[in-house]
């Protein structure tokens, strides 16, 4: 199982790192798939009952890593921490599969009680370098967070979110589910708040040309 592991995940970093030229290379020298491995040693103890080494092996992870995954956390299959440092993974954070995470990267709780606290996160989700995911909700299937976007509300599927708070920016001319690095639009949509702004620019210059060719008129015309 664990051999089964390691080749999925480095597979999946070979796939879609441009970077990373071997798979010897990323076992050796990716912090993510290492904080990975620390991750199900220590998430196996946390099952099993054992929470005081559960922890103490996170911590080490935590310290090789710069990546902090807590032990009781769910995570499925052939997710990519990319660069890695100072990711955070709370308590009751759930990611699904083929999962990629930039760096910087909280899914962080805003309640102080012992329940579902910190976030679902859908399969083939992308969250962009220091964005922050905070609450108990689900990211759906597909999204896309973008980089620095602070999301504390339910995002549903196959949806692009960006800004603070973070809101959906409309997607045009996808027909399936892409790479965006860092969470990112790369096809011309803008953030709806930008698009508002330019909106009201250019109504404003219509207006002032409007005042000007009347100020322009001859009186009594």
């Amino acid at each position: 199982m664990a051999f089964v592991f390691l080749r999925e995940t480095i597979q999946a970093y070979r796939e879609r790192d441009p970077a990373a030229r071997s798979s010897l290379e990323v076992l050796l020298c990716y912090p993510g798939l290492h904080a990975l491995v620390w991750h199900r040693a220590a998430h196996a103890l946390w099952r099993r009952g054992f929470t005081l080494p559960a922890r103490v092996f996170a911590h080490l992870g935590r310290m090789l890593t710069g990546i902090e995954i807590h032990p009781a956390a769910k995570i499925g299959k052939r997710l990519i921490i990319d660069h890695g440092m100072g990711v955070v993974i709370g308590e009751t954070a759930e990611i699904g599969d083929d999962v990629y995470l930039y760096h910087q990267v909280t899914l962080g709780g805003t309640a102080s009680h012992r329940g579902k606290r910190h976030p679902t996160i859908g399969n083939n989700v992308i969250v962009g370098a220091g964005a922050k995911i905070l609450g108990g909700f689900t990211v759906g299937d597909n999204a896309r967070v973008g980089a620095n976007a602070v999301v504390v509300a339910a995002v549903a599927a196959n949806t692009t979110v960006v800004g603070i708070p973070a809101r959906p920016v409309e997607r045009r001319n996808r027909l399936s589910p892409c790479f965006d690095a860092y969470g990112m639009p790369t096809d011309g949509d803008l953030d709806p708040l930008l698009r508002d702004l330019d909106t009201m620019r250019a109504d404003i210059a219509r207006f002032e040309e409007r005042v000007a060719r009347m100020a322009r008129m001859p009186v009594g015309e």
